[in-house]
């Protein structure tokens, strides 16, 4: 087994739909069937139930503050909460598919040995459900990190304290690679388990100094990322010296690589 795991976000854009027979993840006759994390339910109910209940007793413009969406997009942001417990599942990945960096992922072109790889390797920190895995089973949903859900507060800070063991057990001695947004590693309290976590940042050359890229482009590099490192079986960032057909000509910056000693952080630079 490989001795790496990525840590993403999920998409704000879902795929609707799913397959209306697959194993109901609140189910006990199927927990870990397709639900890596089932032991997270009990809080996932409780913030589910919790979301209902504001939906049922908030007005349109009370909830439009909570999704930051309006009209159509708002609408569709409440069915499908609502309809949770109902809906049809697909995997994590498929749901999270029409995401711009799920996209540059290129899923279904990677060999099959690079695809189990990210299914198996691959954790996601969800506002909803605390930790996924790519495979897990999911239903349509929206809720962002940093909502704030009324009688609870951030995703982020709800999840902080139940899914940080988890995650410092899972990804104990295994190399890191660590593609999360600020708001998502927020809800995740570090202790340093790992064999060493590199954070992978992408900046292009502005002539006067290196700048991040826009978050657009980000998320594509990120998906890009994903796409080689799966392919590679990349257990370190020296890895990338033989990245030499980056898509869109980023390359490792090596001179540009810092380490944190205390906490074995290393920060990696891709640059254009």
């Amino acid at each position: 087994m490989p001795n790496l795991t990525v840590l993403l976000a999920p998409s704000d854009q879902k795929q609707p739909g799913g397959n209306p027979f697959a194993p109901d993840m609140f189910d006990y006759r199927t927990s870990g069937t397709f639900n890596y994390f089932d032991a997270l339910n009990p809080e996932r109910r409780a913030l589910i139930d919790t979301l209902q209940t504001v939906i049922h007793e908030h007005d349109e413009e009370q909830l439009a503050d909570l999704f930051g969406l309006e009209g159509p997009a708002l609408d569709e942001a409440v069915r499908v909460n609502t309809e949770i417990y109902d809906a049809p599942l697909m995997s994590a990945l498929d749901r999270y598919s029409p995401g711009i960096m799920y996209a540059a992922m290129d899923f279904a072109n990677l060999p099959t040995g690079a695809q189990r790889r990210l299914l198996e390797n691959g954790i996601i920190i969800s506002g909803l459900f605390g930790l996924l895995r790519p495979d897990d089973l999911i239903p349509n949903y929206q809720l962002g990190i940093n909502d704030d859900v009324p009688d609870v507060g951030a995703p982020a800070d709800y999840w902080r304290d139940t899914i940080s063991p988890i995650l410092n057990d899972y990804i104990a001695g295994r190399f890191v690679w660590d593609l999360l947004p600020d708001a998502h590693r927020d809800a995740w309290n570090d202790t340093h388990t790992y064999e060493a976590r590199a954070v992978v940042h992408f900046e292009e050359d502005m002539g006067d100094g290196y700048e991040p890229v826009p978050k657009e482009e980000l998320d594509i590099q990120r998906g890009q990322f994903v796409n080689y490192v799966m392919q590679e079986t990349a257990e370190d960032f020296e890895e990338l010296e033989e990245w030499e057909d980056h898509p869109d000509g980023f390359s490792y910056a090596k001179r540009a690589l810092t380490h944190d000693e205390v906490t074995n952080t290393w920060h990696v630079y891709m640059r254009r």
